[in-house]
């Protein structure tokens, strides 16, 4: 049928050579580094890209563990309950899953003919016209496609080529995760929480990461993005997570040094438009979005569903019809992408940004009054369910 090239070997561009394959077309999928290798530690999935995987074939039997998630002020008081359809909860367990990433790299890979991912390819150039994409590597060598989808992450050089430059915008916030699989008293199975104190937030959440069970954490807070990481993240993430009720206290201090990483928190704003001719983005490429998402992962695997959907039963000769499947590709992707972007960073100002005069102010509307169970555990949730009716066999 045709010839798709992927740039990055990331869950969005594993994700986008599954769908593409299963849309009948050969796949090539291109990436800088001698291995596919996770950004991060923690993460958690929500049942849309769930399905998604399943779709594209991934084993999702046993990958990681189901949760129910609840936002609480540190007194304990619970502000929002997030709540999705008991079917859907049936069916996927829970709110969303608690894993780590090294394990969705390993199914995900698992699921990929051995010869599809070529590492070690630096491309520096991209050109198109109507008859195919032409990439050009670091070494001076070339290979010509019928589609290119670029899943190049937040520093895409696809994206730079369609749409020129644009700065990133800082959240101004930093991230310390970590996990562990030690017992630690406070913790009850298949759960997360979210506490949130005037200007940091700390929570924990049950995870499963090749049949074991344990805990991830994380602590976020303020932060200048030009300013060094902390000479120790163990005891920088220990400082914050004092003060904080059980077990996330003790959670931390489980943690090995090794196993806690740090982030600055950046996106960039929403595109208008995706695609130009015979190439389209996916995943943060297209929506880089920051932790307060929780969906950053999960949006770029349905990427990939949803792009080899598009592509299903195109001759990817005809110029015309590759750029009208590309089309109906982004366009009901871009209004949910961008919906999550734009709450991340809401919600990133709103609990770390908001001055101190204020602050009391809106502890009092989250305590008392439902906006933001109406924001976090109802609306989003909706579209949840949504995005997981659009996954079809």
């Amino acid at each position: 049928m045709g010839s798709v090239a992927v740039l990055g070997a990331g869950p969005a561009g594993m994700a986008a050579a599954l769908g593409a394959l299963k849309a009948g077309h050969e796949v090539v999928v291109y990436e800088r580094y001698r291995e596919a290798r996770p950004a991060g530690n923690i993460l958690n999935l929500w049942p849309p890209p769930l399905k998604a995987l399943r779709r594209l074939g991934v084993d999702t039997d046993d990958l990681g563990a189901p949760t129910d998630t609840q936002f609480r002020n540190l007194r304990g008081k619970v502000r929002v309950t997030v709540k999705l359809d008991p079917a859907v909860k049936a069916a996927y367990g829970g709110g969303f899953i608690g894993l780590l990433r090294p394990e969705l790299y390993e199914r995900m890979l698992a699921a990929l003919p051995d010869d599809v991912i070529r590492f070690n390819q630096q491309v520096t150039r991209i050109e198109q016209d109507e008859r195919a994409v032409t990439l050009h590597f670091a070494d001076g060598s070339t290979a010509e496609h019928d589609v290119l989808i670029g899943a190049d992450g937040i520093d895409s050089l696809v994206r730079r080529t369609l749409w020129g430059d644009s700065p990133k915008r800082e959240h101004r916030l930093h991230i310390f995760g970590g996990f562990t699989f030690a017992d630690v008293p406070g913790t009850t199975p298949n759960t997360c929480v979210l506490t949130h104190g005037p200007t940091v937030q700390g929570s924990w959440t049950s995870i499963r990461h090749q049949g074991r069970d344990g805990h991830q954490w994380w602590v976020l807070t303020a932060t200048d993005p030009a300013a060094p990481p902390p000479a120790d993240l163990h005891a920088a993430a220990a400082a914050l997570a004092t003060g904080f009720p059980a077990p996330l206290p003790g959670l931390v201090a489980a943690t090995d040094s090794g196993n806690v990483q740090r982030w600055v928190l950046r996106d960039r704003k929403p595109l208008q438009q995706w695609s130009q001719g015979r190439v389209t983005l996916a995943g943060d490429a297209a929506h880089a979005t920051s932790p307060y998402a929780a969906y950053g992962a999960g949006m770029s695997i349905e990427d990939g569903y949803f792009v080899g959907r598009a592509l299903r039963g195109v001759d990817l000769a005809d110029f015309d019809a590759v750029c009208a499947a590309l089309h109906s590709y982004e366009t009901p992707r871009k209004p949910h992408t961008a919906r999550q972007v734009n709450q991340a960073w809401m919600l990133g100002k709103v609990f770390h940004h908001t001055p101190a005069l204020l602050r009391p102010v809106r502890d009092f509307v989250f305590d008392h009054t439902p906006f933001l169970q109406k924001v976090a555990g109802d609306s989003n949730p909706a579209e949840i369910t949504k995005q997981l009716a659009l996954i079809e066999d």
